[in-house]
């Protein structure tokens, strides 16, 4: 369903040099052909993709990885950031995701620099960290309600993108999403939370006062996207009516954008073999052979996951890409194939030595149960392989059939 998108929402939705937020159709879907129904089902698979990439992140991170990641969701009331919280975040484990709210501050956020509060959330290495709300209500709520003078809050935009540039210098890739319903799509929402007992809690009386400043609010915005949209930290802004359509195309950003960090696997810096003996002293001889028969099954079946996952993010990433380019990516991850299936023979040929050492009766029984060697893996592999592309080429095949039937009605 890749296909729905006709260009990379990051090219659709950046706000760049000649980003105008007043001409934004607020009910549009840049970049995306599909309708509700296919956003959220390339939203959940897509979500896939991201659980996986996350995991591989945090795992980067506890190994001593330095690299994370910032996600900013700006906007007015009921735009939809928690939605993107519970619906996007949602599909990740939660021990990777940093979520930190940015209200009123308190009294001694204010004894503070504007950023002291910011500076204090950022998420460590490994994590995603999710600001609902940001450094930018420093330039967007003091400006509008007057909290400070202008010579105090229009040098902040500089000041802003100094800061993201040391945090992007320093391994944090940041993501910033405006989310921008239009004025009477905000209307319909702030109506059902008055309307329904259940939405109720989500209203405040204030709320009737920000909206009274809708045009100054748009205006401060529109000087964000200008002046704080930066190479290195752009801004994404998203029109806002729907509410799927912010979801899928964060959902998208924010996947691509952890493909592009190339995350692999961490590699250990104890001797697997040296563990596995001190742990295989703790089981029984029963124990131990059951792990011995059951490992070449669960190890392969990672192996393969891993490498789903690694192809799906290389032909998301490489979709528009020359065919060399191509060729050459898969080339790599069957490469590391190799390299895994290796290692699994190597794993299979220790294990079933250190069983013939503990029970050599149990060892006898358990060796007709595991692959000779790596070769015979591989050329299984292969042969599955073979068959599911094979597959997939009659289905595109009938998928194109069908396709140049319709067009012609």
């Amino acid at each position: 369903m890749s296909d729905l998108w006709t260009v990379d929402p990051r090219e659709a939705l950046r706000a760049g040099e000649e980003f105008d937020l007043d001409s934004l159709d607020r009910a549009s879907t840049p970049g995306f052909t599909g309708d509700k129904a296919a956003a959220e089902t390339l939203t959940a698979e897509r979500g896939k993709l991201l659980s996986e990439l996350q995991e591989r992140l945090f795992a980067n991170g506890r190994a001593g990885g330095k690299r994370n990641v910032l996600v900013i969701i700006q906007g007015l009331d009921t735009a939809g950031k928690g939605g993107i919280v519970r619906h996007v975040m949602g599909m990740v484990d939660p021990q990777g995701v940093a979520l930190r709210s940015f209200g009123v501050p308190t009294a001694e956020e204010r004894s503070h620099h504007y950023l002291w509060r910011i500076k204090k959330a950022l998420p460590k290495p490994g994590l995603i960290g999710v600001f609902d709300r940001s450094q930018y209500e420093d330039v967007l709520v003091v400006r509008v309600d007057n909290l400070v003078d202008q010579d105090v809050w229009e040098p902040r935009f500089a000041e802003i993108n100094r800061w993201e540039r040391t945090l992007v210098n320093g391994g944090t890739t940041v993501l910033k999403f405006a989310l921008m319903p239009s004025y009477d799509e905000q209307a319909r929402r702030l109506m059902e939370r008055i309307d329904r007992p259940d939405k109720r809690w989500k209203y405040s009386t204030g709320d009737l006062g920000t909206r009274s400043k809708w045009d100054q609010f748009q205006e401060a915005y529109a000087d964000v996207f200008r002046r704080t949209s930066t190479e290195h930290a752009p801004w994404y802004v998203l029109p806002a009516d729907r509410k799927w359509y912010p979801r899928l195309a964060i959902t998208e950003i924010l996947t691509r954008a952890l493909i592009e960090m190339e995350l692999k696997w961490p590699r250990v810096r104890w001797s697997p073999d040296v563990q596995r003996r001190r742990l295989a002293k703790t089981m029984s001889p029963e124990l131990y052979a059951e792990s011995v028969a059951e490992t070449a099954g669960i190890v392969q079946k990672s192996i393969d996951a891993s490498m789903d996952v690694s192809l799906e993010a290389a032909e998301l990433r490489d979709a528009h890409a020359d065919d060399a380019t191509r060729e050459s990516a898969i080339a790599a991850i069957e490469s590391r194939r190799a390299e895994l299936e290796a290692d699994l023979a190597t794993t299979l040929e220790d294990k079933q030595a250190l069983l013939e050492e503990m029970a050599p009766d149990l060892a006898a029984a358990t060796a007709a149960t595991i692959p000779a060697s790596a070769d015979a893996i591989a050329v299984d592999e292969k042969v599955k392989d073979k068959a599911a592309k094979k597959s997939k080429t009659k289905d595109d095949s009938k998928k194109t059939k069908k396709k140049g039937k319709k067009d012609k009605k």
